[in-house]
């Protein structure tokens, strides 16, 4: 029987997003904190002995070649020499376009669980450096810490945060982070400011009036959920979010919601790496 690697691929959110300038190479620098939480797509792993990399099953609309998932399986296939292949099944539970980072997660538990499967050693470094080529978000993943994010999201200073719970709300829209960044009417000015976890419960996300001026859905989401607190809009996606005061909190606005949407406990550890050291455990 082939070995098999099991992890998830969580979501998080963007506490909040200010960017502060536009590079030359067309990229933004930024600030921002990410969080990670306790919603995740599931990603199972069995190793093959040739060289070939399977997906199941395929996502609608997005092509074999072109999902974060297979991306990231050749990439570590050809930086590393490996000539070993996987089956890789996934379970999709986050939804894409929403700004919570699904597929950068999968892209990191593909990087992290195949280097334990192939058995390459890599560190988390060499990890991050080849996640940056797939997507600025992946290296948070990779780390797998809840982290102040400077650069182009790709600089990291580890947080400890307060692991609170959240009602995440999914307007029926997908918006792509290129239409976002690329939108003339978004503001690239804002002042950096210094790492602070206090400071950025006062902070916005600088997208948001774009977002939002470009899918009512998300405008309609947000003003839903300002009846009952601070309301954010996490990333460049069309998922909103807000801080409850408990998950039966959470779960009650939910009931009461007319968006799709779903309940989670932040985290500052990545569930990922949770499941991996019990692998590695589990292993010895």
């Amino acid at each position: 029987m082939s070995p098999t690697i099991s992890l998830p691929a969580p979501a998080k959110l963007n506490l909040f997003l200010h960017i502060t300038g536009r590079r030359s190479d067309g990229y933004h620098n930024l600030q921002t904190i990410f969080q990670f939480l306790d919603y995740s797509d599931t990603l199972n792993f069995s190793l093959r002995t040739d060289a070939l990399i399977t997906l199941n099953p395929p996502l609608m609309g997005v092509p074999f070649e072109q999902n974060l998932v297979v991306k990231a399986a050749i990439a570590l296939q050809q930086a590393s020499g490996c000539k070993l292949g996987a089956d890789i099944q996934l379970e999709k539970r986050l939804p894409i376009g929403g700004g919570i980072g699904g597929g950068s997660s999968n892209a990191a538990t593909t990087l992290l669980a195949l280097n334990e499967l192939w058995s390459l050693k890599w560190s988390n470094n060499q990890l991050a450096a080849l996640g940056l080529q797939l997507g600025a978000d992946v290296p948070i993943f990779i780390y797998g810490h809840s982290a102040w994010a400077e650069g182009i999201g790709e600089q990291l200073t580890p947080l400890t945060l307060p692991e609170k719970a959240y009602l995440v709300l999914k307007p029926d829209c997908e918006i792509s982070t290129r239409e976002i960044f690329s939108h003339p009417s978004l503001t690239r000015d804002t002042p950096a400011i210094k790492v602070a976890a206090s400071e950025a419960q006062g902070g916005r996300n600088d997208c948001e009036s774009v977002v939002k001026a470009l899918y009512p859905a998300v405008d309609n989401a947000l003003t839903w959920l300002r009846q009952y607190g601070e309301g954010k809009l996490t990333g460049t996606g069309s998922c909103v979010f807000l801080a409850c005061d408990s998950l039966e909190h959470a779960k009650t606005l939910l009931s009461v919601c007319p968006f799709h949407g779903f309940v989670a406990q932040a985290q500052n550890k990545s569930a990922a790496h949770q499941a991996l050291e019990a692998y590695r455990k589990n292993s010895d």
